[in-house]
């Protein structure tokens, strides 16, 4: 079985969005169908498979969310150190051509959220960055071409 990694605030957000989809929302689902149920024919009751298609997506991701979680590598950004780019590292860059700064965090692929700045390990820009040192220029090939990008700072935690 493969090992995702992810960092200790990933993990648990995956164990409570778990905790929430069990004991919330698969209860308020399995009402919803028996309220449809009551209503007769089942063939036409538009309801019983609205709701029955939600239990479907609710209960996939739970699946999902299970596996997730007995396959989790949980590595701890406050035990990460050094000089070099890696896994759970904050990195400052500039865009050498526009001169705009950004900080990216690198994390697993599951955790990933760019409106956060997270950015999965296995994403263009995090691929290019790791093991890179800070001063280093790095070329990423974005969707929209070719990025140069160099490291302003490093931490971690």
């Amino acid at each position: 079985m493969e090992k995702v990694p992810m960092t200790i605030a990933g993990h648990e957000a995956l164990k409570e969005e778990l905790q929430r989809r069990q004991a919330e929302e698969r209860p308020k689902i399995i009402d919803a169908i028996a309220e449809a149920r009551a209503h007769g024919d089942l063939s036409e009751n538009a309801e019983y498979h609205a709701a029955k298609e939600q239990q479907s997506l609710n209960e996939g991701r739970i699946n999902e969310l299970e596996s997730y979680i007995a396959r989790a590598d949980v590595i701890d950004p406050a035990k990460m150190s050094g000089d070099t780019v890696k896994f759970s590292a904050k990195v400052l860059v500039v865009d050498e051509e526009t001169e705009e700064e950004k900080t990216y965090i690198i994390v697993g692929d599951v955790e990933a959220d760019i409106k956060q700045n997270k950015i999965s390990l296995s994403s263009p820009i995090a691929r290019a960055l790791i093991n890179k040192k800070v001063g280093d220029s790095v070329e990423v090939a974005a969707p929209g071409g070719k990025r140069d990008f160099e490291i302003l700072k490093i931490s971690y935690g």
